[in-house]
C-alpha cells in the first residue's frame, strides 16, 4: 500500500464524537513507552503525524488520522506507566474499553510491544481482555533494529510460545522498527488485505 496522504480528523474522549463516516478503522495501542507515534509516523511516512515525546504517556485522547480518504488510523492512550494522576488515569483507561467495545467501525487493533523485553503480564492481560471481547488484533513487535536477527527471532518466539499457553492459535504479528522502516510493508499491505476483504464482503 502507498500512503498518498495521511491527515488528522479529530482527538476526543467519547466514542460518541468519533467519526460518523462507515470506514474500516485500525487502533494502535500499547504501553505508554512502547514507540506507538514513532511506529505511526514510520508506517505513515509523515515525520509528525503523531506527536513523539520523551516523555512516556503524552497521548491521553482518541485520535483519529484518515490514510488515503479509504481508512482511519487510531492513536489511543498507552496503558500502564504513564504519568498520569490515578483519576487521569481511570478516565482515559474507560474511555479506552469504551472505544472497544462500541466502535462498530473497528476492523482490527495492534497492540505494540517491545521485542528486547521478555512478555509482559500488562500485555497479555489486555490481549486476553481483546480476545474475551471478540475484538480482533495483531501485535506489533517494536524497535527490532536494537537486537540482532537471532535475538529477534528468539524473543518472538519466546512470545509466541507464552501467548499459546492462552491461545488455541496465534495472531497475526508484525516486526517492525520505525528508526530502519522495518515492517512498514508487512503492516500496511496487511490492512490492504484485509479492506479488500471487506469490500468483496459488502460487494456480495
Amino acid at each position: 500500500m502507498k500512503i498518498k496522504s495521511a491527515e488528522f480528523v479529530i482527538s476526543n474522549s467519547e466514542v460518541a464524537k468519533c467519526p460518523k463516516k462507515d470506514l474500516p478503522e485500525y487502533a494502535f495501542i500499547g504501553r505508554s513507552n512502547v514507540g506507538k507515534s514513532s511506529l505511526i509516523n514510520m508506517l505513515t511516512d509523515r515525520k509528525s503525524l503523531a506527536k513523539t515525546s520523551g516523555r512516556p504517556g503524552k497521548t491521553q485522547l482518541i485520535n483519529h488520522f484518515i490514510i488515503n480518504d479509504s481508512w482511519y488510523l487510531v492513536d489511543l492512550p498507552g496503558y500502564g506507566y504513564a504519568r498520569v494522576s490515578k483519576s487521569s488515569k481511570k478516565k482515559f483507561q474507560k474511555f479506552i474499553t469504551n472505544y472497544f467495545e462500541q466502535r462498530r467501525q473497528l476492523v482490527s487493533a495492534f497492540v505494540l510491544v517491545d521485542i528486547r523485553h521478555k512478555p509482559q503480564p500488562i500485555d497479555i492481560e489486555f490481549m486476553q481482555y481483546l480476545g474475551e471481547s471478540g475484538i480482533p488484533f495483531g501485535i506489533i513487535f517494536t524497535k527490532a533494529d536494537k537486537l540482532k536477527p537471532q535475538a529477534i527471532d528468539r524473543q518472538v518466539e519466546n512470545y509466541c510460545q507464552e501467548l499459546l499457553k492462552f491461545w488455541e492459535e496465534l495472531p497475526p504479528y508484525f516486526v517492525t522498527s520505525s528508526s530502519k522502516k522495518i515492517g512498514q510493508e508487512d503492516v500496511l499491505n496487511f490492512i490492504e488485505d484485509t479492506n479488500k476483504e471487506i469490500e468483496q464482503l459488502k460487494a456480495e
